[in-house]
């Protein structure tokens, strides 16, 4: 029996260095996610002339299992749009869905933005 012992052993180094290291890249997530949006709340809401250049995309497709074998798949859509304002700095932010509908590159406009958080987009005429 002493070779079960020595599996059970490593099995259970192995379990807990993946557990540690799942918790770990969590943890770490979790707190560049709050530090951010921290920083966004302290940033000064800013409204700035710009020009819409470009806009993209970007799809993650979820695949999630169940006990019995069955499985399901989702997909998630994220939208950003990138700014030039008027010294020819270049800003990419993420936005909404409907957001990222109603903008048309080459629309001109005031950008209202805190950090890095899109606020709002107003046409100019």
């Amino acid at each position: 029996m002493p070779n079960f012992n020595l599996h059970f052993d490593l099995f259970s180094i192995v379990f807990f260095l993946f557990f540690g290291l799942f918790f770990a890249v969590f943890i770490v997530i979790l707190v560049k996610n709050i530090s951010a949006w921290n920083k966004n709340n302290r940033s000064p809401r800013l409204s700035v002339p710009a020009t819409v250049v470009t806009k993209r995309e970007q799809l993650t497709h979820h695949h999630h299992s169940t006990l019995n074998g069955v499985g399901h798949g989702s997909t998630s859509t994220s939208y950003f749009v990138t700014f030039e304002v008027e010294s020819g700095d270049r800003l990419e932010l993420s936005v909404d869905g409907t957001d990222y509908g109603l903008l048309i590159e080459g629309d001109k406009g005031n950008l209202t933005f805190q950090g890095t958080r899109f606020l709002s987009f107003e046409r100019r005429f």
